[in-house]
């Protein structure tokens, strides 16, 4: 039988594609009383993270949304999810003039009808194996907070309460 270069070419071809697959995480979020509110899935972008959600059950209006140092989502508070996201220990806020928090995000619109979808790009994180990688330590969290961000106030930018939380783990 006469060896074909089909098959190495085609066995590389399905570990690109599992590759692929795998380097997307989804994150299932839930509220305080564990009720879905929908998933985010983070990907590889450039030198961040892709954050893409689709997002259901949540009030309508202007909400924060970042990533917490902790892989714990304990309801009803969330608290267990810890501080934000931050391993260049820098303030809070995109706006701040003295650096953010990795873990801090624009500000997502939830409509009329309580759903969100939206794509979103955190250049300050990582899904790799080192320091700002979302899986350090074990993993991180995000966290939905009840108000918007006002990107410059520390500790959490005025945010309010957690009012949803999904684990990140490999």
């Amino acid at each position: 039988m006469k060896p074909t270069r089909l098959f190495p070419l085609a066995f590389l071809l399905v570990i690109a594609l599992t590759s692929a697959r795998a380097a997307k995480t989804v994150v299932k979020l839930a509220d305080a009383q564990g009720k879905s509110v929908g998933t985010v899935s983070l990907s590889p972008h450039k030198k961040g993270v892709q954050i893409k959600a689709n997002l259901e059950n949540l009030p309508s209006g202007e909400h924060a949304i970042h990533f917490h140092r902790e892989p714990k989502c304990d309801a009803p508070d969330f608290k267990s999810a810890g501080p934000h996201f931050n391993p260049d220990l820098k303030k809070h806020g995109l706006q701040n003039p003295e650096g953010h928090h990795n873990g801090d995000n624009p500000n997502i619109t939830v409509d009329a009808k309580g759903k969100a979808k939206f794509s979103i790009v955190n250049n300050d994180v990582t899904l790799g194996h080192d320091s700002h990688s979302l899986f350090s330590n074990g993993g991180t969290s995000l966290v939905i907070h009840a108000k918007a961000d006002d990107q410059k106030t520390d500790p959490a930018g005025n945010a309010g309460d957690r009012i949803a939380c999904g684990v990140i783990t490999q």
